[in-house]
């Protein structure tokens, strides 16, 4: 049997209960869906997310290096390095590819996820050829995924479907 939902503000709610909570105030986003996180937590998504993700890149490609082998001082560096690079790289892309049509935001975003992928590969002893080939693949996947989630979204002048 169906039952209809609750609305918002009907039942009972934490400070009628005698607790002290307030009520989180819930806005909406630019597409119509509530927006339940503060902007100071989208803020620090905003940079902590590729800060985080460049951490684990960083390890990544430097336990790819020493291939097993003890853990140097410049594998610690190049780790860092790497990481560091990777941040910055990545903020950029997330500032400024949403200012591009959706092609080169598409373009822009995988030859990122392509080269991102491909260097991880080199670093662990394979050819060029096949790291190079690893990067193609990964770029052209990230391409269509991409292409396909801004053409479903956009209008054919590129502005966004609310």
């Amino acid at each position: 049997m169906a039952h209809a939902a609750p609305a918002p503000g009907s039942g009972p709610t934490r400070r009628a209960l005698g607790t002290r909570w307030r009520e989180p105030r819930v806005g909406h986003a630019p597409n119509g869906l509530p927006d339940v996180f503060s902007q100071r937590t989208h803020v620090l998504a905003r940079y902590g997310i590729p800060v985080l993700l460049g951490l684990v890149y960083g390890y990544w490609a430097a336990a790819n290096r020493r291939d097993g082998g003890p853990i140097t001082g410049w594998n610690v560096l190049f780790g860092f390095v790497t990481a560091l690079v990777f941040i910055v790289l990545c903020i950029a892309v997330a500032v400024f590819a949403p200012r591009l049509p959706r092609e080169l935001h598409s373009a822009v975003k995988s030859a990122f996820g392509g080269i991102a992928v491909g260097f991880l590969v080199s670093q662990s002893g394979a050819s060029v050829l096949w790291s190079s080939a690893m990067g193609l693949v990964a770029g052209a996947a990230v391409y269509v995924v991409f292409f396909y989630r801004y053409y479903t979204r956009e209008d054919a002048e590129g502005n966004r479907i609310r």
